[in-house]
């Protein structure tokens, strides 16, 4: 099994604060996650002005300079710097600073047109399918794919906020395995860690969570998201059960050589 690939989602948590976003960077560098991701986009682009979340969204909005020092920022801290892009501007400068993974929200997995224009950059795009249909997850996973330099992985998401553990489905990714030939994962809205453990052990090869450095923290995504301790223990549990799965081989294994005398033939 391949280590799985951990996302630590800051988002939108550092609130347009560029102090706060790198703050979060280092607690998630503690954490001991292998990427950190963040939304880039212009408010006016992504919702209408009569939108209720329009002024949050506007308040939380970093600037595309301030993404480029938090790319050189992670880049010094050993850690892959990721983003989603809300609009075509935002990908472009994405594109522009060599972001190499780029992560595709639920809400944009309908908007064909959105990725057919993403789709001729030669990227690796890691897509939610959130509140998306079997058939609608093919249409956009085909859609990137018609371009063949593209790598796309899928994740299996509930975009609610939050969602209970028994909401989880975390059936779908076997589905998602059995109908794709790419890397299947899950973007995790559950205030907990048990759900995207229990996602690693059916198969998940990449996890998203929201990300806070404590509960104390002010946040916008806070209800959706996990502290550095619960982080670092996601990844140690992650790692405890990658550890224990071995190698694929029946026989008598060397742990067992002391126990070989007593098999009983007839």
């Amino acid at each position: 099994m391949k280590k799985t690939f951990v996302i630590a989602e800051i988002g939108i948590n550092h609130e347009g604060n560029l102090k706060k976003a790198k703050k979060l960077i280092d607690s998630a560098v503690r954490a001991g996650v292998d990427a950190v991701k963040f939304q880039t986009y212009i408010t006016e682009k992504r919702v209408k002005k009569n939108s209720p979340i329009f002024n949050i969204l506007k308040k939380c909005e970093l600037s595309f300079k301030d993404f480029e020092i938090l790319s050189n920022y992670s880049k010094n801290k050993k850690i892959e710097f990721m983003s989603t892009p809300f609009d075509f501007e935002s990908f472009q400068f994405l594109n522009e600073i060599k972001v190499s993974k780029i992560k595709i929200a639920s809400f944009d997995t309908v908007n064909l047109n959105f990725l057919k224009k993403i789709s001729n950059f030669n990227k690796e795009f890691i897509m939610s399918v959130g509140m998306s249909n079997l058939n609608e997850i093919k249409k956009a996973y085909g859609v990137l794919k018609k371009n063949k330099k593209n790598k796309v992985s899928l994740l299996h998401c509930v975009s609610s906020y939050p969602t209970m553990e028994k909401d989880s489905n975390l059936n779908c990714i076997k589905t998602l395995k059995e109908n794709f030939n790419c890397t299947i994962g899950q973007s995790d809205h559950t205030n907990d860690i048990f759900v995207p453990l229990c996602a690693v052990a059916m198969g998940a090869e990449i996890i998203e969570k929201h990300f806070m450095i404590n509960k104390s923290m002010r946040c916008v995504d806070r209800p959706v998201s996990i502290t550095e301790i619960q982080m670092k223990n996601l990844i140690q549990n992650i790692r405890r059960f990658e550890n224990s799965l071995g190698k694929d081989f029946f026989g008598v294994r060397t742990v067992e050589r002391a126990a070989k005398a007593f098999r009983r033939f007839s």
